[in-house]
């Protein structure tokens, strides 16, 4: 008989051959893996569009081509897996949009056709310009190297307590109750119960696989296997999950879904939700801790997605129980690449928080990461939110939170690039007119108070129009007053806080010190004679020695230095001009500080900069200080900097770092990691990211990436196979791990 460890030990495998299969289909991947799985030689989809451009959109549109995208996934399901599913494809790749379209999708003669007759076309399709335009945002967003929002899809957290208490029969019979009530919204509820529909027909669909497969198997103890998948199966087409093992199955299905959709959605707090199937099924006797950490490991490796464990209530209880600790050794024992982060408080499971730790250099995956349940409890409640509120508000993405069910946040869909903002303001002053770095912030000020006001009108544009052209047609179903109210969520949300993300903070706050210590205190060099080497992008003799010179100037993250100064003055502005900005129909604009993994993108939109970067090389990674600067008390000085300019509304400004894995085997070298993480809290820090790399398979990764496919490295806020990111990301984690952070 296969244990389970076998059993993982060639899910493993097979994990690896497919993320191999994906880079051959796809090219490189510079995002997070979402546990996809390669496409079929003879899978298609013939898009049906129904805007002039040759696009879809609303709700026909979405639900219509939603079907068409399903339907084509064939059924995935793996004998020695316990729960079946896998996502392959993105419904908004056949927009019609080459922009965004991956590379496989040139075979598709339908995609093919459109692009060959659009091909002077630039912009994108993702939104309907055409009846909702924003021609006069489009100068100021470029200008300013601003990622608008508009035609973004959002990190948001439906609320799976409603689907898993409903099931799919529950939700279509809500759906059509409600359509009676609110007969003025028919083709709201039409484009619901299709997408519906569609998805129990996904699980038909699974269902006909594993009969097929059980008249095939003759070994008895894969057939015991498939029988039970097949019971599962059968009893959550309509029905709501009643155990463990269903409860695991029909989030696996919903999760595929809302992928297929829009890639959008988060998980949830594994450790409540499915607590209470674990208990009564361990009561029954029908479950016990191997099984359910298998079914866990089965559910992570169908998509890694973004769960929390531990944490604390609105009563200030610890969430901590036994299955959080099932949680993470159900992720030690597959092994992968997963993105569960771990909340922390001051009354946490001190065990349980070692355990973490300890996993996180015992595998070496980039995962767990950390969150501070109370600064962003605290943050989120600045707001005008009430605590019991906040204390609901989970990890969703990279960087930010939201309210499950009730938040609709627009997360990793909005960023403003200071680093440009600041090149703006540089290139604007006059170097002959009595220049200084006071009158060179007050443009920086100007600009960056207009670059708010531009992402303002792009998230109110994006708002009002998305239920227009991408209604969440999938998020829907499990939100709250949705289906009530027959809108789309972002029509009646409870709570609007829009994430709005600040990039490049290190290269504005070295700039601004480098130009302060170098010209203005030591007079070592001219406003004039830099301006003159920033436009020759520091060539020749001279410019390289002017170069080091600006380098080596006081840096962001170096304690209490000028670059801290700056970052710190910046951070109060950007904040400043973020929460005050006026908007209307209830919305919030919460600031944070994150890059994504748009460091290389944003870089070549900015010059030279007084901080020594060249000319087209990538920012700094969220708010983490310039790479290159490693002194001894670096990881202290870096922890204290970007505690101090954290924005303090709730999404997080992250602290990335990189470890050693030889730490781990020093003496008190896991105690020095949990106090770094309890110190960083302590001071006010919301987010840790923690790599663990050895120096040596890293360089021969990045040099022979196929002979090491199944290293997983944190590329920012998920992590990814090394081998699958282009040489220019390969090389970004080299430079934080061995140039210094």
């Amino acid at each position: 008989m296969l244990t389970y460890e076998e059993r993982l030990k060639q899910l493993r495998k097979t994990k690896i051959e497919h993320t191999l299969k994906k880079r051959e289909q796809q090219g490189y991947m510079d995002i997070d893996d979402f546990g996809t799985v390669p496409l079929p030689d003879d899978y298609e989809v013939q898009p049906w569009y129904n805007s002039p451009n040759g696009s879809f959109y609303g709700f026909d549109g979405m639900s219509e081509n939603f079907c068409r995208v399903i339907k084509a996934h064939p059924p995935y399901v793996d004998p020695l897996e316990m729960l079946c599913g896998r996502w392959r494809d993105m419904l908004v790749n056949y927009r019609g949009d080459k922009h965004y379209a991956p590379k496989w999708q040139e075979k598709n003669k339908h995609i093919r056709k459109l692009t060959e007759e659009e091909k002077n076309d630039v912009g994108s399709k993702r939104w309907d310009e055409a009846r909702f335009p924003y021609d006069h945002l489009k100068p100021y967003q470029e200008k300013y190297n601003i990622t608008s929002g508009i035609d973004g899809d959002a990190h948001m957290a439906c609320d799976y307590s409603i689907g898993l208490r409903l099931g799919f029969g529950g939700l279509l019979e809500k759906i059509r109750k409600y359509r009676e009530i609110n007969k003025d919204k028919k083709d709201f509820y039409d484009a619901e119960e299709k997408c519906l529909l569609a998805i129990v027909d996904f699980v038909q669909r699974h269902i006909d696989k594993i009969k097929e497969l059980l008249r095939e198997e003759t070994r008895p103890e894969i057939k015991a296997n498939l029988e039970k998948m097949l019971e599962v199966n059968q009893n959550i087409k309509w029905n709501p999950p009643k155990t463990f093992h269903e409860a695991c199955q029909w989030v696996a299905y919903f999760n595929c879904a809302s992928r297929i959709y829009t890639r959008d959605g988060a998980g949830f707090q594994l450790d409540v939700l499915l607590y209470d199937y674990y208990e009564n099924d361990v009561k029954n006797g029908i479950l016990d801790d191997e099984t359910a950490k298998f079914l866990i490991a089965n559910l992570l490796l169908i998509d890694p997605h973004y769960y929390q464990v531990s944490g604390v209530d609105e009563n200030d209880n610890d969430l901590t129980n036994h299955l959080s600790y099932l949680i993470l050794e159900a992720a030690h024992s597959l092994n992968i690449a997963v993105n569960l982060t771990v909340r922390v408080h001051k009354n946490c499971d001190q065990a349980f928080l070692r355990k973490a730790v300890e996993y996180l250099f015992t595998d070496r995956n980039g995962w767990p990461r950390f969150c501070n349940d109370e600064a962003l409890t605290k943050g989120y409640m600045r707001n005008g939110y009430d605590k019991k509120t906040a204390r609901q508000r989970i990890a969703v993405g990279c960087n930010w939170m939201a309210v499950p069910g009730r938040e609709c946040p627009m997360n990793d869909t909005v960023k403003i690039n200071i680093a440009k903002v600041f090149e703006v303001a540089m290139q604007e002053m006059d170097k002959k007119d009595n220049p200084s770095t006071e009158k060179l912030f007050q443009l920086f000020e100007k600009h960056l108070k207009k670059a708010v006001e531009i992402t303002a009108a792009g998230v109110n544009l994006h708002l009002d129009h998305q239920w227009e052209v991408t209604p969440e047609l999938i998020m829907n179903l499990m939100m709250h007053n949705t289906i009530e109210k027959g809108l789309d969520i972002t029509q009646c949300a409870e709570l609007f806080t829009v994430g709005v993300d600040g990039a490049g903070l290190a290269i504005a706050a070295d700039s601004f010190a480098a130009l302060e210590q170098r010209i203005e205190r030591e007079k070592r060099i001219t406003w004039e004679e830099i301006d003159k080497h920033l436009e020759n992008n520091f060539e020749g003799v001279e410019g390289e020695r002017v170069r080091q010179m600006m380098l080596s100037s006081e840096r962001y993250c170096q304690g209490n230095s000028l670059g801290d100064k700056w970052a710190r003055r910046i951070n109060e502005l950007f904040c400043k001009l973020i929460v005050e900005q006026e908007m209307p129909k209830g919305r919030k604009l919460i600031p944070g500080w994150f890059s994504w993994s748009r460091t290389i993108e944003y870089g070549s939109k900015v010059g030279a900069t007084p901080n020594g970067r060249k000319k087209g090389e990538p920012i700094s990674h969220g708010a983490n200080p310039y790479p290159g600067f490693r002194k001894d008390g670096a990881v202290t000085a870096m922890s204290t900097g970007i505690a101090a300019i954290q924005c303090g509304y709730g999404n997080p400004a992250p602290l990335q770092l990189e470890f050693d894995p030889k730490i781990s085997a020093e003496e008190g070298g896991i105690e020095r990691v949990l106090n770094l993480i309890k110190t960083h809290f302590e001071l006010g820090g919301t987010l840790i990211n923690i790599n663990v790399l050895d120096e040596k398979k890293l360089m021969e990764a990045h040099k022979n990436p196929d002979l090491y496919p199944d290293l997983v490295v944190r590329v920012t806020g998920f992590t990814a196979y090394f081998a699958t990111l282009s040489p220019e990301f390969r090389q970004l984690v080299i430079d934080r791990f061995v140039r210094g952070f």
